[in-house]
């Protein structure tokens, strides 16, 4: 079918060869009203139409429905026959009736002497470009109502030159301007005045140029002229030819986030230099415990040797003295270790070995170490009795709070006065209660007296001995444990002392 008289056989046999081996593109020939005298296998593969099926039928027979009732076919023939040349996009039909659209392209053949013998058609098949092209509006689509719906990115395109051309609902919400105001204006109309000084704008579409990317974050300008800090990216846009045709342009609010951040440091600096006035003091107090606890443990060895007479003979008002300075030398080395266990609980240096201890052992060796004290002021102490409550914690730590738990109470309870000790478990807490009917704290006080070197409420009648620490150093390890210590107390109504611990 393929009409080759006006070559060689060779020529022919080259030719026919040629045209077989085309398998992309449908290639065609027609003689001079436009019938098909040449159909290739890619031609078949396109239409589904065989060879001999396709000979002598008009090309036109091929065409859509669409495409023959509007003269299409015709009007290509004719364009190719006047101007030797015609080509346009077109949906051809396939033997199963289904169409696909391709693009044609008709050239006039004519012979030796110009006369005009039929047409050569090159076929290619549009379907999958027209797909991917559909694929990628859709694509477009979805982009531009991803970008539309985003409230909280300025989000806007410009062109070469820094001109805006787009504009979504986030830049509107971010930067003040609508749409129909901005678009046009050039994006340096939000920078402050020190950034247009020093040409930024210009110098970031630079870099972006250049390496593809910008991003900076800095003081940007509102339509009322406030300032925000954001963060910028622009992103350099090019065409498969790798020309420059814009740039993207995305803008985030920060400020929040800068106050925050300036915020945080601030209160870490604060925190840094609380914590190194903490350890200055810790290491004060304890070099000073340790440099006055040398001489006043001489001090108090001095005054043992004088009353045992190894220095001579001792009157009675002498003895009298040097029982005056002993106590006095006790009661500032009792005032010395709690200002050092105070800076050792300050400075994380205690050590707790947490283990379960018997509430009612406990209570029962400590009680008896307060009993000479309460004799002396005829003082009441009654350990109320019960069943058994174990606690986790540090007995050691358990024992320096409760002695000194009782001592206050026989300190500030008045001759003639009672403290009852009691124990239980409460909430699966071990809890121990000191309850004594001494002079009693104010109400409004009762917070303060757990502070360091403070001393309140009792003190207010009477003059006490004592750092202020006792109570601090209680609290601080009671909570150390998981527990906690409390108080509850009224002026002239005495108070009660609640020591919690993590049941066992």
């Amino acid at each position: 079918m393929t009409d080759s008289s006006t070559f060689s056989s060779a020529d022919s046999d080259l030719y026919r060869r040629l045209i077989d081996s085309v398998r992309d593109y449908a290639i065609i020939a027609l003689d001079a009203d436009g019938a098909v005298t040449v159909w290739n296998p890619g031609a078949q593969r396109f239409t589904q139409f065989a060879a001999n099926e396709a000979a002598g039928r008009p090309f036109s027979s091929f065409f859509a429905a669409e495409d023959r009732a509007s003269g299409k076919p015709e009007s290509l023939l004719l364009a190719a026959v006047r101007d030797s040349r015609a080509d346009d996009e077109v949906w051809l039909s396939r033997k199963d009736g289904s169409s696909f659209c391709a693009h044609i392209t008709l050239a006039a053949l004519r012979d030796s002497i110009g006369a005009f013998v039929g047409f050569t058609i090159v076929v290619r098949d549009l379907t999958a470009r027209r797909q991917a092209d559909e694929a990628l509006q859709e694509s477009e689509q979805r982009f531009r109502l991803i970008v539309q719906s985003i409230k909280d990115y300025g989000i806007f395109m410009l062109d070469p030159l820094g001109y805006i051309v787009s504009w979504n609902p986030g830049a509107e919400r971010l930067k003040g301007y609508t749409a129909d105001e901005i678009i046009g204006k050039h994006f340096s109309i939000f920078y402050p005045q020190e950034d247009l000084d020093t040409r930024k704008p210009e110098r970031e579409l630079q870099v972006a140029s250049k390496v593809g990317r910008f991003e900076d974050e800095g003081w940007r300008l509102r339509k009322d002229g406030t300032r925000f800090w954001a963060n910028v990216i622009i992103t350099a846009l090019h065409d498969e030819a790798g020309n420059l045709v814009g740039f993207a342009k995305v803008t985030r609010d920060l400020t929040e986030r800068r106050a925050a951040q300036i915020q945080a440091l601030a209160d870490m600096r604060r925190v840094t230099e609380s914590d190194m006035a903490n350890r200055a003091k810790s290491e004060f107090l304890m070099a000073m415990s340790h440099e006055l606890r040398t001489p006043l443990n001489a001090i108090g060895g001095y005054a043992e040797l004088l009353s045992l007479g190894l220095g001579g003979g001792v009157t009675d008002r002498q003895r009298e003295y040097l029982d005056r300075i002993r106590r006095s030398q006790k009661h500032l080395m009792a005032l010395i270790n709690d200002i050092l266990n105070f800076s050792r609980i300050e400075g994380g240096q205690i050590k707790y070995e947490v283990t379960e201890i018997s509430l009612a052992e406990m209570l029962a060796s400590v009680v008896p170490m307060i009993e000479p004290q309460a004799s002396a002021k005829n003082l009441g102490v009654t350990l109320h009795e019960a069943d058994d409550v174990i606690a986790c914690a540090d007995p050691g730590k358990v024992e320096q709070i409760l002695i000194n738990l009782l001592s206050n109470s026989v300190k500030y309870t008045e001759v003639g006065g009672r403290i009852d000790i009691s124990y239980a478990l409460v909430d699966g807490r071990a809890q121990i209660r000191v309850t004594d009917t001494g002079i009693g704290i104010p109400e409004d006080k009762l917070g303060a007296i757990f502070e360091p070197f403070v001393q309140v409420g009792r003190s207010l009648t009477r003059p006490t001995e004592g750092t202020g620490l006792g109570l601090a150093i209680s609290r601080d390890l009671a909570r150390a444990m998981g527990g906690d210590l409390t108080a509850e107390s009224a002026i002239g109504e005495g108070a009660i002392f609640t020591l919690t611990l993590p049941g066992g």
